[in-house]
Parts: C-alpha cells; sequence; structure tokens
C-alpha cells in the first residue's frame, strides 16, 4: 500500500489488490507470512518449540487464507463506497465487524466498535409464533 502525502490514511487501487491476491501455489514470494518468519514469531512464544512442517504448512494456509478474505471483503466495501480506491478504513471495518478485531494505530478513531444488540426474549417469542403462523399455509 501506498502512503497519502495527506496524511494516515493509506490506500492502493482495489482493482489492482484483487487481481494480485495469491493462486494458492504456494509461492513464497507471493506469501506474507513466510516459514522464516512463522518460525521467528513461534520461538518469540517459546524458545523450544518447533513445528512439524505440515502444521507450518497449515498455518501458512490459514494466513493466507484470512489475508485473502480481509482484502476482499474489503475492496467490496471499497466497491460499495463507490471508491476506486481500498483505504485503511474498509480494513479496519471489515476486521472489526467480521473477526471483532481493532488494530490500535491504523486509521482513525471515527470507526465505532459495531456490537449487535442482543435478541431479547420477546423478539425470540414472536419469531417462534411468525414461523409458526408460515408452516400453516
Amino acid at each position: 500500500m501506498s502512503q497519502n502525502t495527506a496524511g494516515s490514511t493509506s490506500s492502493t487501487s482495489y482493482s489492482n489488490a484483487q487481481n494480485s491476491s495469491s493462486t494458492g501455489g504456494g509461492n513464497s514470494e507471493n506469501q506474507v507470512l513466510t516459514r522464516g518468519r512463522l518460525q521467528d514469531l513461534v520461538r518469540e512464544v517459546d524458545p523450544n518449540e518447533q513445528l512439524d512442517e505440515e502444521v507450518e504448512e497449515l498455518l501458512l494456509q490459514i494466513a493466507d487464507d484470512f489475508i485473502e478474505s480481509t482484502v476482499n471483503a474489503s475492496c467490496q466495501l471499497a466497491k460499495h463506497r463507490q471508491a476506486t480506491a481500498l483505504d485503511v478504513t474498509d480494513v479496519q471495518m471489515h476486521l472489526e465487524r467480521q473477526w471483532n478485531m481493532w488494530i490500535p494505530g491504523f486509521g482513525t478513531d471515527e470507526l465505532r466498535p459495531y456490537k449487535r444488540a442482543p435478541v431479547t426474549e420477546a423478539h425470540k417469542q414472536r419469531m417462534a409464533l411468525i414461523r409458526k403462523q408460515m408452516k400453516k399455509f
């Protein structure tokens, strides 16, 4: 992503981001998280821990899938707001709403944490009654 000269917003063309997503071929040039970096992260948590090769492959694949889905969903948000560039707020919104993740220090605090209203017992009863009525027809 390129840094915008106006301030803290990072943006890139979302069509380029969609086109450059990995194809799942395992090419280490396209991977954001490499084997070496994964091993470094594991050593930070526990210096004595060693991961099996299959576990490393699985973790790398999960990371690639997560990044790809995040980029795609963020691009859809940018497209929805009719923008030609992917903004950090698009990524923030996706991570907050889908994964309940808030990355401090990126973007602005104008995005408020989104919490769904808890479903009340009265609402559950109304929905059950509606479903029951719908089954009769």
